[in-house]
């Protein structure tokens, strides 16, 4: 290294920033979020920095230009745009001892500002050394997605409550309770919102001299995989993988999705699959509350949304019935990610004010829902797990009063290497889809505008005949929420 990073103590003393403009006011905001006393030196300020004087968070330095003015200060930012000024800021402030960063000048640099992940009093800075700026932003971007937006809270309890932890629990166990505030439950609590029953369970560990700690209740996530793509993948859900102990997952959940869990997590593939269950479902509800039961944290990672044909309503009602804590963390699901990737809205001033999700296959006891029975004049119906069921629709479609040379849309492996997307005639539906072997699961959207319900409907996209990756064709869909009747 050619700069040793640290953190610059600024209660109770003052920052110094030379110059009036936009890089002089960029490290303002920087300043800004700490406690320290801003000092603005410049002739003419602009709007921003003026307004940070008048309320009184800054302070305007009117006398001369010498030493005196660093002297004492935490460090300071020269930004005046003029070379020579600069130089000679530069100067004052180093004989002053004053640490100080030039704009745009690292010859002048004695410190550099990092990029920072704020989660006061959690604070992360990344620095290239003035290197690679671009890079240092984005491994920022990535480390904001790991954080929680709350985490700093946790860390602020945690000092607040260092005391009462000297006092009530022994030393030999401090270590652990630490582990179980930062790493368990009471983590998971906070992060998912619930800061009040966190601090509750902290401060009752506590008063039970740690001994709580040491028990650790288990919970489950239903997470919401998502079409397939891990970066849609929201960032409740990479949380919940990356805390995980255990995860189960079924054959629509893509293996880069399971990169993303924490390394020493275990995986347990359930095998379930349109029309034959390696798992049944009640084998899948037993193991994820017996899992939940020793201690540790279940994700069920499902393809797209939980909420949406994915039988979340069981495994909530088997860890309820359990008392087990049970969340739910929504996804995109399939039918989102077709319109995505067709480029188009689903919905339209127009053309379709209703939106609605069905599914062409049903329960062991009503194998063949009415799946069209809401498609009509303003509709957009999105059709899940129909590929096997296409004559059955195309027909139910025509008796509702659709022409039969009216298009359908088909996404196929919708945000997967394998994606293809393409529109077919309601009469040629199923042919179609044979002979491109499209198996397995596919989303097919009807649009049906509501200015005219027997003509032929214009879809956007229509003339997508061709996938993205057309060797790809024959890969049974993984696109959106599969899941096998019964």
């Amino acid at each position: 290294m050619k700069s040793f990073p640290m953190f610059i103590r600024t209660s109770g003393r003052r920052v110094v920033i030379t110059g009036g403009g936009e890089q002089a006011a960029q490290k303002a905001r920087l300043i800004l979020k700490t406690d320290a006393e801003i000092v603005l030196v410049a002739p003419v300020l602009d709007e921003e920095l003026a307004a940070l004087v008048a309320c009184g968070r800054a302070s305007r330095h009117d006398g001369l230009l010498d030493q005196r003015l660093f002297e004492g200060a935490a460090m300071a930012f020269v930004a005046t745009g003029c070379p020579a000024a600069d130089a000679s800021l530069h100067a004052l402030a180093q004989a002053a001892r004053c640490p100080v960063n030039v704009v745009d000048r690292p010859d002048l640099c004695d410190i550099t500002t990092p990029s920072i992940v704020d989660r006061d009093p959690l604070v992360v800075a990344i620095g290239t050394e003035g290197t690679a700026p671009v890079l240092a932003r984005e491994v920022k971007t990535t480390i904001e997605t790991l954080l929680p937006t709350n985490l700093g809270g946790l860390a602020a309890l945690a000092g607040r409550l260092r005391g009462a932890v000297a006092a009530g629990v022994p030393r030999q166990h401090r270590r652990a309770f630490w582990a179980w505030v930062f790493k368990d439950t009471p983590r998971q609590l906070w992060t998912r919102g619930a800061e009040r029953q966190s601090a509750g369970l902290i401060k009752a560990a506590i008063a039970a001299g740690g001994t709580r700690a040491a028990q650790g209740q288990g919970s489950i996530a239903l997470v919401g995989a998502g079409p397939g793509a891990r970066d849609l993948l929201t960032l409740r859900g990479l949380e919940r993988l990356q805390e995980a102990d255990v995860v189960f997952y079924d054959r629509l959940v893509d293996a880069d999705m399971l990169e993303l869990a924490r390394r020493d997590a275990e995986r347990v593939f359930v095998g379930k699959h349109v029309g034959a269950h390696a798992w049944p479902q009640e084998r899948i509800n037993a193991v994820i509350v017996a899992e939940a039961r020793k201690g540790r944290r279940v994700v069920r990672l499902k393809s797209g949304d939980p909420g949406i044909f994915g039988r979340a309503g069981e495994e909530l009602d088997a860890a309820r019935a359990a008392g087990i804590p049970v969340e739910i963390v929504p996804g995109v699901t399939a039918a989102s990610a077709a319109g995505a990737a067709l480029g188009r809205s689903l919905t339209g001033r127009g053309v379709a004010d209703t939106l609605v999700l069905a599914t062409a296959t049903g329960s062991l006891d009503a194998p063949l829902p009415d799946c069209t029975r809401f498609a009509g004049p303003g509709t957009t119906t999105a059709l899940y797990m129909g590929v096997r069921q296409a004559g059955r629709i195309a027909e139910a479609l025509i008796g509702r009063g659709l022409a039969p040379d009216s298009m359908i849309e088909v996404a196929v492996e919708v945000s997967k290497p394998g994606e293809e997307v393409f529109a077919l005639s309601v009469a040629e539906l199923a042919l179609g889809l044979k002979a491109r072997k499209v198996s397995g699961c596919a989303v097919l959207l009807v649009t049906w505008p509501q200015t005219r319900s027997a003509s032929r409907t214009p879809v956007p996209g229509k003339d997508r005949a061709v996938g993205r990756t057309a060797g790809q064709r024959t890969r049974t869909c993984n696109s959106g929420e599969c899941h096998s009747p019964g």
